[in-house]
């Protein structure tokens, strides 16, 4: 795609693909526009993993050393059953398929300083604003935003996260595309009172997991319930009071250190809560406007590898953009390259579930004996699999 004059792309999302997306177009030449609802980057969040091909997109693009250093060196999972008596212990990287002393684990908010620096002087960041209508025609994408402003851009990308707005916008609603996995979750951070370090700790009944993560040394942790549920709740989605009184009554009667967790649940001024889910969709373009990471195939928390694809996606749609003829042969590259690596690793997401989420007793039966008896739990093997399964073109115009 020629970059004389410099083709214009608007980005909705300034979180993981968006940023990334932004800073392989700028290095192409593309004029650039990232669009933000939020006041500015949000840091916070849960530890995420850099795993596989993703490891070396971050290389590429020059901050492997930066991430390196933020790197959390978890040391160890142990799981407890439903009385908080010791099961067993793993390795973090028999869970996530890792592997040790190459693939990175930082919290999830440097990484997104670390890409929203790379870019933050050479494109256009709209915080606080999002888009209102969108409007395609011959010549570009007309967009109102909810500020009021309009303007006018080659190209749009949502890479606004599992509930994009701009993909209702382009290809409609959420329901048609969103895969529920049967199950919801509530993030919080707590007290650290059982004195955790670099570790994570996991209770389980069937169908129910409660899990307190220690990054580094701190006085907080980050804390999970997650519960199954035949449909997913949306009535509760909107409503952060009926999300507390769901979670509590899903763990109701528990023992060990449940009521605790339930409590600080209540009192936390952090909470998360949503339905664990994919996306899934024929394409990830209509037109002119196409989609990255979560927004395009979210594989669900359970998968562990949502930034890594996110990552190795926003690098190749940003080559295929920079080296095809035209926007509809970019964006067939874009899914020819990807799309089995994005599929692969969203089938992580239900040997995941199996390992950490067991949904019955006899399943919870089997796990605990894997663990106690050292047995592999075989979602690491299948994830270092997956994570490394593409690739990595080079286009000839990066630098």
């Amino acid at each position: 795609m020629s970059r004389s004059p410099k083709r214009s792309v608007l980005i909705s999302g300034a979180s993981i693909a968006g940023p990334a997306l932004a800073h392989w177009l700028h290095r192409y030449g593309f004029e650039v526009t990232v669009v933000e609802k939020a006041a500015t980057v949000r840091g916070g969040g849960y530890p995420i993993d850099i795993r596989g091909t993703a490891v070396e997109v971050v290389d590429r693009m020059g901050l492997l050393p930066r991430l390196r250093d933020a790197h959390i060196d978890s040391r160890k999972a142990s799981f407890v059953d439903v009385d908080g008596r010791p099961v067993g212990s793993v390795r973090p990287e028999e869970l996530t398929g890792g592997v040790e002393g190459r693939d990175i684990e930082v919290p999830r908010g440097e990484l997104a300083f670390a890409l929203y620096d790379s870019v933050r002087d050479d494109v256009e960041f709209l915080f606080g604003d999002s888009i209102d209508t969108l409007h395609e025609h011959a010549a570009g994408v007309d967009i109102t935003f909810r500020s009021g402003s309009r303007r006018t851009f080659d190209l749009v990308v949502g890479a606004d996260g599992i509930h994009s707005h701009t993909r209702g916008l382009a290809f409609g609603p959420e329901a048609t595309y969103h895969r529920y996995l049967g199950h919801c979750f509530m993030g919080f951070t707590m007290p650290n009172d059982l004195g955790l370090s670099h570790e994570a700790v996991l209770w389980n009944a069937p169908g129910k997991s409660a899990t307190r993560y220690a990054v580094r040394d701190s006085d907080q942790v980050f804390a999970l319930l997650t519960f199954a549920v035949p449909e997913p709740p949306t009535g509760t989605f909107r409503d952060p009071a009926a999300q507390r009184d769901l979670v509590a009554s899903a763990f109701a009667g528990y023992g060990w250190e449940i009521p605790p967790m339930v409590e600080a649940m209540r009192a936390a001024d952090d909470i998360f809560f949503d339905a664990a889910g994919q996306i899934q969709l024929p394409r990830w373009s209509h037109g002119r406007v196409a989609l990255a990471g979560d927004a395009a195939h979210a594989p669900s928390f359970y998968s562990g590898q949502g930034s890594s694809i996110s990552l190795v996606g926003a690098y190749v749609l940003a080559g295929e953009l920079a080296t095809a003829a035209d926007h509809p042969t970019a964006f067939a590259g874009y899914e020819e390259r990807t799309r089995t690596f994005v599929e692969t690793n969203q089938a992580l997401a239900f040997q995941g579930l199996a390992a950490i989420t067991p949904g019955t007793a006899e399943e919870l039966r089997r796990r605990d004996q894997a663990l106690f008896t050292g047995e592999d739990l075989e979602v690491g093997d299948a994830g270092r699999i997956a994570n490394s399964s593409l690739d990595l073109p080079s286009y000839p115009v990066a630098p």
